[in-house]
């Protein structure tokens, strides 16, 4: 049965993150270490212990998520003999998960993810002053109806389709305005709930050009090695180990949207039949249910799912 490992993005963080690893599996605390070396921070310390409002700054959560994606692959790799490469036909993540993804099949090193998660969160922070950008979910909206409903919400403004994350849940992004726009016209249009989300910035919208620009600049001063296997990436959810691509859509995927649904769709067409969600949360696990029940979804985060995930890969 032909298999994707896919990594989450932002949301899915939680004081506690990776705690259980670390004290289960020298693996992992090496992989926190290696992080915290990298950034010149104590991450690990604010992943296990909060405070929360720290852990939820984008700067800070980027890096985690991946830290603890990582680690759990690490754990697999260490304490189970698996080969990436063999158990996964495919790799992809969501959002910042994109960069786990890669770390995961090798085309980047650790270290170098972490700085470049750090710098990615920052930047992307930095792109819009607080309060003027803004984000929300609409759902029971497809990607059409979304798209239809930003490009009458925007009047000059920019709020676009930002996540199509699975069916009847679009999210959109741009200047607060048109995004408040856009939550009444969805309402309007049918929507269930259209709700503002709780984040800093307007993500994966033409607002986020600096940011791009600033991953730009990062991105050519860092290796990338051809993955042991495709990605399938979220601008154009077409599978690629080409490493010159995967540095341009690494830096479009800034200002892009995240095709998530179209990935998944993407991957179960290249004969994956189960994702598997190594890191942080469940939301990925979830989406999968949504977008194809016939997919089999797994989410790997513990001791206990490391285990039952290894008895199953033999």
């Amino acid at each position: 049965m032909a298999r994707a490992l896919v990594f989450p993005g932002q949301g899915s963080q939680a004081v506690g993150m990776g705690k259980d690893l670390a004290e289960a599996f020298q693996a992992a605390r090496e992989v926190f270490e290696e992080v915290d070396e990298a950034l010149s921070q104590n991450l690990s310390k604010l992943m296990f212990e909060g405070p929360e409002s720290d852990l939820t700054l984008t700067e800070n959560a980027q890096p985690a998520l991946m830290a603890v994606s990582l680690a759990v692959v690490r754990v697999l790799e260490r304490e189970g003999g698996m080969d990436l490469a063999k158990v996964a036909a495919v790799v992809a993540g969501h959002s910042l998960g994109e960069y786990s993804a890669l770390c995961a099949a090798g085309a980047l090193e650790v270290g170098d993810t972490a700085r470049l998660l750090k710098t990615r969160g920052q930047a992307m922070q930095k792109a819009v002053p607080v309060g003027e950008g803004a984000m929300a979910a609409l759902l029971g909206l497809d990607i059409d109806d979304a798209r239809a409903v930003a490009e009458e919400a925007a009047q000059g403004e920019v709020v676009t389709a930002a996540n199509d994350n699975a069916p009847g849940q679009v999210v959109v992004s741009g200047h607060k305005a048109a995004v408040e726009r856009a939550i009444e016209i969805a309402k309007e249009k049918g929507a269930k709930k259209a709700v503002l989300l709780p984040v800093s910035a307007p993500f994966h919208c033409p607002l986020m050009r600096p940011a791009a620009d600033a991953m730009a600049q990062a991105l050519a001063n860092v290796d990338i090695r051809a993955p042991r296997v495709p990605l399938v990436p979220n601008v154009t959810t077409q599978p690629t180990t080409d490493p010159s691509a995967i540095r341009e859509l690494l830096v479009e995927q800034v200002t892009g949207a995240v095709r998530w649904r179209e990935s998944v769709l993407a991957m179960k067409g290249m004969g994956v039949e189960e994702l598997v969600e190594l890191g942080s949360g469940k939301v990925l696990t979830g989406l999968a249910r949504r977008i194809d029940r016939s997919l089999s979804a797994t989410a790997v985060n513990g001791p206990a799912d490391i285990e039952a995930f290894l008895k199953t890969i033999g």
